[in-house]
This record gives structure tokens, sequence and C-alpha cells, in this order.
């Protein structure tokens, strides 16, 4: 290396030193002179340390640079034993960051800027967030907890040693692509859940309907329609928010087909988007319609809708009819898919629709998969227009009937 881009590196050590030390220093800033560990200085020099021990280290020995930093941890330990016993503080960030800093000043210098560089404003944002981080955790639930920790075991642990194979003599079952499907439903309902949560009550039963649609659209219509019988008076803004759950069910339906098949995609996406958009339409005439302010509407009551014993049923679930699917297409040819998809549609429109975008082209065709996949959410509509009739009244059957086969009708001219 030339003298020229040694300095370079030193000066991008000294500069992720100054990142974090700012950081920092903003946060002890009240504390007098002297009665910090480390400041802003500080951590600047620690970072430059760590770029000349490992310039050092490179000309001579790599176990240079440990004996830099087993005397830099000797220093932190002295300093930081000083303070409990002066100030009672046993926190350790500030020490865990001047390693840090000192590691980055080293990456620096053996020419991993790349990666030293993005890693310091990753920490020093980490160290500034740590109010919202604490309130957050203030905040959140064991039961949510519990359900994050469950999604990230099917998503990071599970998922990973499950075989990318078919054990079937249709090949249709393959234990990674079902279990990657799970994963994908499950954490779109899991962003629902807590899109919910975050916006509370504030906006009623608009924003109940728009991000309770990403976890159950069938689930928000219920809710709404019992809630509708109890205030007759609020039934066009109910209206609204079931009308826009199931607005949101076709983009949702779009994207998980979007993962799987772009072919499919490119075949449903203006039939479903013009029904989605058309409902939007409704949504917004019936939110018009009632003098009542919407945060008057009590929020929705859906809880977390994932846990582990819903993703292991939805994994035979959609096992079972991605075997189905292609049996009966082997079997009785397009005829046996659209009866499958109508009988899947009644209880679920995403099991049925990700066994046909994982469908091969040769078993089924996109004019196909794109039928059957609007007929099992066309049946999945019916069957919340029933809910909304019989659960909660007439008056809201009738307005979300109107808005259904309004929708469904102009969707489906664009097949």
């Amino acid at each position: 290396m030339s003298d020229l881009e040694i300095l370079q590196q030193l000066a991008s050590a000294l500069a992720v030193g100054l990142l974090i030390g700012l950081e920092r220093g903003w946060r002890h800033r009240e504390i007098l002179e002297g009665g910090r560990v480390a400041g802003l200085r500080t951590y600047a020099l620690i970072s430059l340390l760590g770029g000349i021990m490992a310039l050092l280290a490179l000309k001579t020995h790599i176990i240079l640079l440990g004996f830099g930093f087993l005397g830099l941890s000797l220093v932190s330990i002295a300093a930081y034993y000083h303070r409990i016993t002066q100030q009672d503080d046993v926190g350790i960030t500030s020490v865990i960051a001047s390693f840090l800093a000192f590691v980055l000043g080293s990456l620096c210098v053996m020419g991993y800027t790349n990666i030293a560089a993005p890693s310091a404003v990753i920490i020093t944002l980490l160290l500034n967030i740590k109010p919202t981080l604490h309130r957050f955790i203030q905040k959140i639930e064991q039961v949510e907890l519990f359900a994050t920790l469950k999604l990230l075991l099917i998503s990071v642990v599970i998922l990973p040693v499950l075989p990318n194979k078919t054990f079937d003599p249709w090949n249709a079952l393959n234990p990674y692509q079902i279990w990657w499907m799970v994963v994908l439903v499950a954490a779109i309902s899991f962003v629902g859940y807590f899109a919910v949560k975050i916006t509370g009550t504030r906006y009623g039963a608009l924003i109940t309907g728009v991000f309770g649609g990403l976890a159950s659209s069938t689930a928000v219509t219920l809710h709404l329609s019992r809630m509708a019988k109890e205030q007759p008076s609020h039934t066009n803004v109910i209206a609204a928010g079931i009308l826009a759950a199931c607005a949101t069910m076709f983009p949702r339906v779009l994207i998980i087909i979007s993962v799987f098949n772009i072919a499919l995609f490119q075949k449903l996406m203006m039939p479903m988007l013009m029904i989605g958009f058309c409902l939007y339409i409704f949504v917004f005439i019936y939110w018009k319609l009632p003098a009542a302010h919407p945060t008057q509407v009590p929020p929705s009551s859906l809880k977390n809708p994932f846990s582990l014993s819903v993703a292991l049923q939805f994994g035979l679930l959609l096992a079972l009819i991605m075997f189905l699917s292609h049996g009966m297409t082997n079997l009785f040819g397009n005829s046996g898919i659209y009866l499958l998809a109508g009988a899947s549609g009644i209880a679920d429109v995403d099991a049925i629709t990700l066994s046909i975008a994982n469908m091969d082209s040769t078993t089924l065709t996109i004019q196909v998969g794109s039928y059957a996949v609007l007929i099992a959410a066309v049946m999945n509509s019916v069957v919340k227009t029933g809910i909304s009739l019989f659960i909660g009244s007439q008056k809201l059957g009738l307005r979300i009937a109107t808005a259904m086969f309004s929708s469904i009708v102009v969707g489906l001219l664009l097949v």
C-alpha cells in the first residue's frame, strides 16, 4: 500500500470512531468533564488505535492486534470497575461500544472499510434508539413475544433443514415449498396483527379493516358484522370497514402469487386489482355517508392470528389441497381443479392459491389456474357476504352484496 492509501484507511478508522463517539458524547453530555469513561475524542482515538495496531500487525504478526485489544480490555475493565464503585452503574454498553470502535478501526486498515462504515452507522443507530427500544419492550405482551419466537422458529430454524424435493408420484408434495408457504402466510398475518395494534382505535373501523384484512378478512367481517347488529346507526361505517378488509384480500393474494408464479401473477394482476379498486370505491362511498365519526366505532378484537398449532394445521391443509389439486387434475382434468377451488374458497383462499401457484405449467395451464384462483376468491367473498347478512343485519348485507357483486363483475370482465 502507498502512504496515501494508508492515510485514507486511518482517516476512515478515525471517522468510524468519531461517529460512535458523537452519539456516546451526546448521550452523556450532562456529565461533567472527567466524569465520563469515554466521549467523542476517546472513541475516535480508540478506533484510530485499532487502525494503527492493524497496520503494525500486517507488517509484523497478526498476534500484535490481539495484544492491542487485550490492552484496551484491561483499561476498559479498570475504568468500568471504578465507575461501578463510584456511581453504582453496571451498564456495559459504553465498554462494548469501545471494543467495537477498536475492531471497526482495524477493519478499515485491513481493507474492509465497506463493512466497517455501515456497521458503524448501524451501531450508532442502535445506541441512539435506546429509549424507543425500552418503550417497545415495556408495551409488548408476553403472547406477542412468544408469537415472535415461534415465527422465528418456523422460519429460521425449521425451514432451512427441510428437504427441497418431492416424495409422491405426482410430484406435488415438496416439504420445503409447503413450509415456505406456511411461513409466508404466517408472516403476513403477523404483520397485520401488529399493524392493527400500532394504529389503535383512533382511526376506527376503516383502518381495522385495511390492516385486519392482512391477517384475516373473514375474522374482520365476523367481528364487524356483530358490531353492526349492536350499533345499527353505524352500519355504513362498519360496511366500509368490512369492504376494506375484503378489498385488501385481493392484493394480498397477488403478493403471494408473485413470489411463486410470475406468469400467473401477470394473468391475474388486472382483474384482481380491479376488484380491489372497485371495492375501495364503495369503501369511500359508504365512508362518506354516515355523520358519525369513525373513532366512535369500537376497535376490532382480533387476537394474534399466529400460533404454532395454526401454522401446522395450515401446512396439513395446504399439503392435502396440493396433493388433491395434482390428483384431481390428472384424473378429472380442469373440472376437478375448479370444484376443489370452489370448495376450498369457502374456508380459505390462501391454501388453494399457493397450491395452484406452485403447480407446473405442464400440469395446469395459466388460464385454468387463473380461473381456479378467481373461483376461490369469489366463493370466499360470497361467504363473507352471507356472514354480514345473517350475523349482521339485512341493511349491512345489502350494502356488502351490492359492492361485492358489482366489483367482481367488473373484475371478471378483464379476465
